[in-house]
């Protein structure tokens, strides 16, 4: 694949204000994105969404110039979760949609997500298009001065996301009786998510849905339960949500305030959606990352577990490729193609309130789905060269595997964002596994990382 030099594995990102995330490039996303996207004669229209961070408006503003100038019409949403843009886009049949967000990153950064037609992410083949068009002159993509696109605001949106959400809930059923307690992260869902549980009955205590452009992510949401967590305690919730900064991904805690991975959460829909025949493709597709216990769970089930490489489009891209309806990975970004396009950390959520409404049983007993495999996970940061294709890199991860054959795995790999290699290992010999770790770690340290 050609070598990228703006799209990660989830759009664009960085620190606002610094290359790539500049007025400049901003611009020149939306016009070479809304020229590839301008085909035809019809008033080609795109959607923007955008999380709560101060540095939203400038390249909310960027983004609109560039689109209009290449004679899009731009309809703007505001705040709004990266799952209710995606789902948007299709539905007002936009021609493109963007998200504008740094999902769980600090307020400093902000990214660009860019959703085709049909809700669902770009290709890479379609980014990279875009990319090579960023590169070149865009002054042939200028629309004339009577066919510039207008530009309008939309007041309405929040309310089709709400009534979205709560018709992915089954029709009759209500969340009566139940106290929970909602971590918005003061982000894109900081309005919309409380609404759908409180109108769905539940009985609420919202955290972090005061966004001042700075605290998004900050000691709160999906990032850092323990404000979620504590607050399940002190309230006698029966269970506890925490979404990220643009709702895509969520974590929850159980009555205890005991925290509810991505990995059980998913293992948790899976056999209900089995259990309501509701399972399409045979199973479940996660990444490498997600626990051996999960695995071993769901296969004995009698379903297929699918693993990709790390990042939720790899997932997405495995799901429709093989006619699989459920994904994600261990951070909470689940993904339901019978509801979205994209992980929703509030509909999966509810798909967790649906299976504790149809028991009397507590959140800490329906949601323990398996007994988590010892795992553990060391990042050893390196300066440069290729430390994995050193000799004795390579000899103490060919021992490490060795070691731990038939009772566990390793996964060695480097960041895609950060000058890290991860080195984790799960094995059910919890004394075993810390040597193997401590042995490839100081190797790639000797190695010069």
């Amino acid at each position: 694949m050609t070598e990228r030099q703006y799209f990660g594995t989830d759009g664009i990102r960085g620190r606002a204000n610094a290359h790539p995330i500049t007025v400049d490039i901003a611009q020149r996303v939306g016009m070479a994105a809304g020229r590839h996207f301008v085909r035809g004669d019809h008033r080609h229209r795109v959607l923007i969404g955008k999380d709560t961070r101060l540095s939203g408006y400038m390249l909310e503003a960027a983004l609109t110039s560039g689109f209009s100038s290449v004679g899009m019409d731009v309809f703007l949403v505001g705040p709004m979760p990266t799952p209710a843009v995606a789902m948007l886009t299709k539905s007002l049949r936009a021609d493109i949609g963007v998200m504008i967000s740094a999902s769980h990153n600090p307020y400093y950064d902000n990214g660009i997500k860019l959703f085709g037609p049909d809700g669902f992410k770009l290709s890479d083949d379609i980014e990279l298009a875009i990319e090579k068009a960023m590169q070149g002159d865009l002054d042939s993509a200028l629309a004339d001065s009577a066919d510039i696109g207008r530009v309008r605001r939309l007041d309405d949106e929040q309310g089709r996301y709400i009534e979205y959400a709560k018709a992915t809930f089954p029709t009759g059923k209500t969340l009566d009786g139940l106290k929970v307690v909602i971590d918005c992260a003061h982000g894109a869902a900081y309005k919309v998510a409380p609404k759908v549980l409180w109108e769905l009955g539940a009985e609420i205590i919202p955290l972090g849905v005061s966004p001042n452009g700075f605290n998004i992510n900050d000691g709160c949401g999906s990032t850092d339960t323990a404000l979620m967590q504590q607050a399940v305690i002190d309230n006698k919730a029966d269970l506890g949500i925490a979404l990220d900064g643009d709702a895509d991904r969520v974590l929850m805690a159980d009555e205890k305030g005991q925290l509810i991975d991505g990995d059980q959460l998913m293992g948790l829909i899976a056999i209900e959606w089995q259990r309501r025949g509701m399972i399409k493709g045979g199973g479940l597709v996660a990444t490498v990352m997600s626990n051996l216990g999960l695995e071993r769970h769901i296969k004995a089930q009698g379903l297929d577990f699918i693993r990709t490489q790390v990042g939720d489009r790899y997932v997405v891209e495995h799901m429709r490729a093989h006619g699989y309806n459920l994904g994600g990975e261990q951070s909470g970004h689940i993904v339901m193609t019978d509801y979205g396009t994209t992980g929703d950390g509030l509909v999966s959520a509810l798909q967790v309130l649906n299976a504790l409404v149809n028991t009397d049983a507590p959140a800490s007993e329906v949601c323990k789905i398996f007994e988590k495999t010892p795992q553990i996970l060391e990042n050893v940061t390196y300066s440069g060269g290729a430390p994995l294709d050193n000799a004795q890199v390579k000899a103490a991860i060919a021992d490490g595997e060795r070691r731990v054959d038939g009772k566990g795995r390793l996964l060695i790999r480097l960041s895609g964002t950060e000058p890290l290699i991860r080195v984790m290992g799960e094995c059910d010999d919890e004394v075993l596994l810390r040597s193997v770790i401590d042995d490839i770690v100081s190797a790639v340290q000797a190695a010069g990382a």
